[in-house]
This record gives C-alpha cells, sequence and structure tokens, in this order.
C-alpha cells in the first residue's frame, strides 16, 4: 500500500470501456512513500477530493479490492486517511 495526498484529477473523454463513469485523481505519494518520485494516477473507489490523504492499492491487489478483477487498473484509492502519525 501506498500513502498519498490527492493533488488533482484526470479527465479522459475516450478510454476503455471496462472504464467509463470511473473517476481518475492524480496522487502524490508522500515523501517518505516515493520510490520514483512521480505522482500515481489512480481510480478512485471511495469518493475522495483534492487534498486528502488517500490509500492506494497497486497491481492486481487494485483491481480485486475494488471489485475489477478483469478491467486495466494498475492503482487504486481504497481508503482515505483520517488521521495517522508523521504522515508528511
Amino acid at each position: 500500500m501506498i500513502i498519498g495526498k490527492v493533488v488533482g484529477s484526470v479527465v479522459s473523454t475516450r478510454k476503455n470501456e471496462n472504464l467509463v463513469g470511473n473517476k481518475f485523481l492524480i496522487v502524490e505519494p508522500l515523501k517518505s512513500m516515493r520510490a520514483s518520485g512521480n505522482n500515481i494516477v489512480a481510480i478512485d473507489n471511495v469518493g475522495a477530493g483534492i487534498g486528502e490523504v488517500v490509500l492506494i492499492a497497486t497491481g492486481s491487489a487494485a483491481r480485486i479490492g475494488c471489485g475489477k478483477e478483469d478491467e486495466p487498473i494498475d492503482a487504486a484509492i481504497v481508503g482515505i486517511v483520517d488521521n495517522g502519525t508523521e504522515l508528511e
């Protein structure tokens, strides 16, 4: 799992038909979680918004976590962090 902060959203008018109706957000991994320093585009499964700290599952766990096992998803927001110590 990755902890990150939602910093924006992605609008896509053309996408895989299995992804129509889903919201995509740009998440910046917290400093201690950055492997490559890059932001992540993740499907929003919990109704997160810009500025919130979220939990992200990646790979097959992302697809299973949001009940979309047969869809082309690599990262999914699966939780919103209410509070935590030393997150930033």
